[in-house]
């Protein structure tokens, strides 16, 4: 994928029944379906069955079995609610009769309330002063580990930066911190809040949990350690657009048991808060042979 189009045409599903749609899917780089990939469209499935204008404001899933990259997911919604404020729906996906993941979304008409949010952090380096992935990948090529290399080679409609730089080759456990800006690769300037979300979530899989792992990388890294998405949660606040960099600021407060926790915040350059996020992923040490 090399543009917002061909994001949108794998996250946006074919309608098989009123609440039943099937999604096919793209790699990012490894051998199994994207945890980002099934959340956008599952949430697509589920928006597709919401008639009044109501806006996503919650989502909780878990990830069951290892998504195949060469079968197609079948999403089926089942209509849990639909209050006088908020309506809930429950999204299953499965592949060959077996479900992979499941859903629990929920959306709210616009009201007027309270405002308040907690500040970006101070004295972040601005994009224009930091290297994208696919910078790294060109100015270090010939010092990048095989998995790193393989990984940043993948075209994607996205530019990460983070804000710092880490030496793979320098074994040193860092802060369980993680400071990333993206932004989408061109693409349609106006985009409705449902999509933007879509995109939002997809994007919101990546990176998370680095921060579990940067404690540990005396001796962890990806490719001697088996990661997966066990549980995925976001909660949406305030409307944005995609026309500049946004900055996901993620922490780590717990590793133990072969499992990382990590949340994180994302913000537009001026401060806004735009949506929280936490996950919990399995970080199991692959065993030497």
């Amino acid at each position: 994928m090399t543009s917002v189009k061909d994001l949108l045409d794998i996250l946006i599903l074919d309608k098989i029944k009123e609440t039943e749609f099937l999604g096919f899917s793209k790699s990012v780089g490894s051998p199994n379906v994207f945890g980002g990939q099934v959340l956008a469209q599952a949430i697509n499935a589920a928006y597709r069955t919401i008639t009044d204008n109501r806006v996503l404001h919650s989502l909780h899933a878990y990830f069951l079995e290892l998504g195949d990259l060469e079968v197609p997911i079948r999403y089926n919604v089942s209509v849990l609610r639909d209050g006088g404020s908020f309506s809930v729906r429950r999204v299953t996906a499965s592949q060959n009769d077996k479900v992979i993941f499941i859903l629990a979304a929920s959306f709210h008409k616009s009201e007027e309330g309270y405002n308040h949010q907690i500040k970006m952090k101070s004295g972040i380096k601005q994009p224009e002063d930091l290297l994208s992935w696919t910078d790294i990948l060109y100015q270090y090529n010939d010092f990048l580990p095989k998995h790193i290399k393989t990984f940043f080679e993948i075209e994607r409609p996205i530019d990460f930066k983070p804000t710092v730089i880490v030496n793979p080759l320098n074994r040193k456990d860092l802060p369980p911190y993680n400071d990333v800006w993206f932004r989408l690769k061109g693409g349609p300037n106006q985009l409705d809040l449902p999509v933007k979300q879509q995109i939002l979530t997809y994007i919101s899989d990546y990176n998370i949990l680095v921060s579990a792992l940067n404690p540990h990388a005396s001796k962890a890294h990806w490719g001697n350690t088996q990661t997966a998405s066990l549980d995925h949660s976001m909660w949406f606040f305030r409307d944005f657009d995609f026309k500049d960099w946004l900055l996901f600021s993620m922490e780590s407060p717990s590793t133990h048991n072969g499992r990382g926790f990590a949340r994180g915040h994302i913000f537009t350059r001026d401060g806004m808060l735009v949506a929280s996020v936490t996950q919990e992923g399995l970080m199991r040490p692959i065993a030497k042979k």
